[in-house]
This record gives C-alpha cells, structure tokens and sequence, in this order.
C-alpha cells in the first residue's frame, strides 16, 4: 500500500531531529573527551612529571647540553630527597629560571669543600660518578651548616658550574626543588634512566 504525501513528512522530519540529537551527541562527547585529555596532560605537567630541555655542561658527562629529559614531580611528595639525586629547583633570582645539579648536602648537615674534596661532618664524601676536584670552593671553603629543609648541590662539571657554592643560588630550600630528573628521552643515542649514584 502506498503512502500518501502527508504521511511521509512526520516520518522525514523525525529522521532529521534524530540525525541532529546524534550530531550534537557525538559532538558533545567529543568536547567532553577533549576536556578531559587536557585536564590529565595538565595533571600529569602539575603534579606527576614534565619535559624539560638541559643548557649548558655543568652537569656532564652525567648530562649533556640539548638532553631531553623527564622530571619526576610525584616522588618526593611521599619521599624526600636523597644524596646524589639529581633535580631540578627554581633558581631563586629568577622566577622562570630553572638549574639541574646533583644534591651533596642533606638538612642539618655541615659541608666544606677543601683541597677540592667534599666533607659531610667532616668525613670526605665518596663520590664516583665522573666528578673532577674543584678549583674554587666558593662559599664552601669555610663550613656551610644546611637548616632542616635546606640542601646543598653541585654541578658533577664543576669547574663551569654555577651551584650552592655561588651565595646567587646558596642553599636550595625544599620548597625550590620541582623534582628528580629520572630518564633521558632525547637524543636517542643517550635514552635511558639517570644514574644517580
């Protein structure tokens, strides 16, 4: 049985309100996908890990200029820093301003750095990841007792490495440090995991 021209409009116009419900659907689902892949990426940035690019040699051979690296921003919200990591801190003259060196000095320590050798409490410090004599102790040439949140670090390059030894970055506080740098992404020919020790 045929049907007539006035029946075939309702069912024609049904058909276009569903086709846009499932448009507006499907867009909506989208947006909602997308809101939620950039409220993770934005997590992860805040508070798990983030990109950041190495400048200059104070940290080589351990680090290299142009390395990519991944900082670990979660560790140490459950743990706290230990000898040897290496992390990134905000520099304190400068807002935006970001170093990477190795941490040698823990809270409530005294370092001094003579003959171009490291002591914690007196004892010289064991150290075998590449690091030469220093040349100049900078502040460190008379004893450097860290408060109980404060940490001192060197560049494993220190004779171009500016570091707590400079009074322009002195004791890092915990509150400066954003993380540990734990894997080189980049160049490919030094991907891998830091050697912290």
């Amino acid at each position: 049985m045929d049907m007539t021209e006035g029946e075939k409009r309702p069912m024609s116009a049904r058909r276009k309100r569903n086709r846009r419900r499932y448009y507006a659907y499907e867009i909506s689902s989208v947006l909602l996908y997308g809101l939620f892949l950039f409220l993770i990426c934005l997590a992860m940035i805040f508070f798990v890990a983030q990109k950041t690019v190495v400048e200059g040699s104070s940290m080589s051979p351990a680090l290299e200029d142009g390395d990519n690296l991944i900082v670990d921003k979660l560790s140490y919200r459950f743990t706290e820093p230990r000898r040897y990591d290496i992390v990134v801190f905000q520099y304190p003259e400068g807002e935006n301003s970001y170093y990477i060196k190795r941490i040698i000095g823990l809270p409530g320590e005294t370092v001094l750095i003579e003959d171009g050798q490291v002591y914690i409490n007196g004892e010289l410090l064991g150290e075998n990841y590449g690091a030469k004599p220093m040349e100049n102790p900078g502040r460190a040439n008379s004893p450097v007792t860290l408060g109980e949140d404060e940490y001192f670090v060197l560049g494993d390059n220190r004779s171009v490495s500016a570091d707590s030894r400079d009074p322009a970055v002195g004791n890092v506080s915990r509150e400066q440090i954003v993380g540990k740098a734990f894997v080189c992404i980049y160049p490919f020919d030094r991907l891998g995991f830091l050697r912290h020790q």
